[in-house]
């Protein structure tokens, strides 16, 4: 099967994303909001002026800078 030509590869989308607010959802049902500003090869990341919410939108945590492992991300919105 090819790449579809619609399909965004996630480096590019990161690289694309840096020093930008994004949202990312986890594994875990939370969702990250905050400025992407690192990533590594392996889609680690580096958010600062990170807030989380949980997956109902209920409660809202700041968290500074966070460095989250990439295999937690399931999906990443530019916002």
């Amino acid at each position: 099967m090819g790449r579809s030509d619609n399909m965004v590869m996630p480096q590019a989308l990161l690289e694309k994303s840096l020093d930008k607010r994004v949202s990312l959802f986890l594994k875990d049902g939370r969702v990250l909001e905050g400025k992407l500003t690192g990533f590594d090869e392996y889609m680690n990341m580096v958010l600062d002026e990170t807030v989380e919410n949980n997956a109902a939108g209920e409660e809202e945590r700041r968290l500074g800078t966070v460095v989250l492992r990439g295999n937690n991300v399931v999906s990443i919105s530019i916002l």
